[in-house]
């Protein structure tokens, strides 16, 4: 069975670098014939202005295939990434016309086959953790995987055409085989405990105590008004989320699948609370974390290592394609060289053909994430 093909370039022209791309997506779809369906592209925010010349040149290149994509700050393909700089990926699928189906919000998702899909949403869209949450009921195994694309100018999603605003993607049949997980990059600082008391945003109680004296503890800090020493430590916390029902902690105190990772935005004396970045319900659990670079990389060999016993335990062991999508506080630069995040995952599946975006929030099953990747892999049906 012949694998999903790729292609990407980095050019100051988008003309050039789709040119570059094409070049080797025709290499490759010369020695490997197929007839291919669907078409992703992924591109930084330096091409997001032309995207919609972007798009009819694609779709006049490779006319019977269906797009979709988004603008992202950085762009991912197999063992590299492109970070501030103009560049974009490409991936042609050779999936049956009947096991998919592009949507927008222009053209809602109409089959009542949808197994999973990946989505691609602008954050800028009201209530856009809602419509995920929905578009997650939407589908029969309430899995989702994608992102928020991210962009610092003009923010776009493609989907048989460009959009501004809400959700876009794809939606896969049953019969694509595909495996996905999220890799944390936050480590817990102090014990997960259960929220008493809150109202809307904002945490009173943990455990029946008052949560900021509990924030204080966590992070050592002995008096929150000596700020040269307070300050540095709150603005490097983070609280990490949890519904009542799933599971918060695993893998010796690590952060599982199920974890939110959520700014701090205030802290209350008077009421002895803290502010969070997500509205939060009594009985969901809360720990304060930090980013933790060791721990990012071995959550990210983790999901790698599961994934390829995964399809490898299957009838037919192939991994045919992958898209990853990262926070875009990832990448090379929190993992200490250039492309080093995209190389772990190379290192770990090896040549698999990969393209990806580094995102202003990950999307998997029907959560909003953030500082995770999210590694999705398409093998053949067994």
């Amino acid at each position: 069975m012949t694998a999903f093909i790729t292609g990407h370039a980095t050019h100051p022209d988008w003309r050039t670098a789709l040119a570059l791309s094409a070049a080797q997506i025709d290499a490759q779809a010369a020695a490997q014939p197929a007839e291919r369906t669907l078409g992703l592209v992924y591109f930084t925010d330096a091409y997001a202005p032309h995207a919609q010349a972007l798009y009819d040149e694609l779709h006049g290149r490779w006319p019977m295939l269906a797009w979709a994509g988004c603008v992202g700050v950085g762009v991912a393909a197999t063992g590299v990434e492109y970070f501030d700089e103009p560049a974009l990926v490409l991936m042609q699928c050779d999936l049956p016309r009947t096991q998919f189906e592009v949507f927008s919000g222009a053209r809602p998702l109409a089959g009542a086959d949808a197994f999973t899909a990946l989505v691609h949403a602008d954050p800028s869209t009201p209530d856009v953790a809602e419509l995920i949450a929905e578009m997650s009921g939407r589908t029969h195994s309430g899995y989702l995987f994608g992102g928020l694309a991210a962009s610092r100018t003009t923010t776009v999603t493609l989907a048989d055409g460009v959009w501004r605003g809400g959700l876009s993607g794809v939606a896969f049949g049953a019969d694509v085989a595909l495996v996905s997980r999220v890799t944390q990059g936050c480590q817990p600082v102090g014990p997960t405990r259960t929220i008493t008391r809150c109202q809307a945003n904002v945490v009173e109680a943990l455990d029946g105590q008052p949560a900021l004296p509990l924030l204080l503890q966590d992070l050592q800090i002995a008096d929150l008004a000596d700020h040269r020493s307070a300050v540095p430590k709150l603005r490097a916390t983070l609280a990490g989320l949890v519904d009542a029902a799933d599971t918060a902690l695993d893998r010796g105190g690590q952060f599982g699948a199920d974890v939110r990772v959520r700014h701090l935005i205030g802290l209350d004396p008077a009421r002895q609370a803290v502010a969070l970045a997500d509205r939060v319900d009594t009985g969901m659990r809360l720990a304060f974390c930090g980013r933790d670079v060791q721990a990012a990389r071995r959550d990210l060999v983790r999901i790698c290592a599961e994934i390829r016993d995964e399809i490898e335990g299957r009838a037919t062991p192939q991994m045919r394609g992958a898209i990853y999508v990262s926070c875009a506080g990832r990448g090379g630069p929190h993992f200490g060289g250039p492309s080093a995040e995209l190389k772990i995952i190379q290192h770990a599946l090896g040549e698999v053909p990969l393209v990806g975006f580094f995102a202003g929030g990950e999307i998997a099953r029907h959560h909003l994430y953030g500082y995770t990747g999210v590694l999705t892999v398409f093998g053949s049906g067994d």
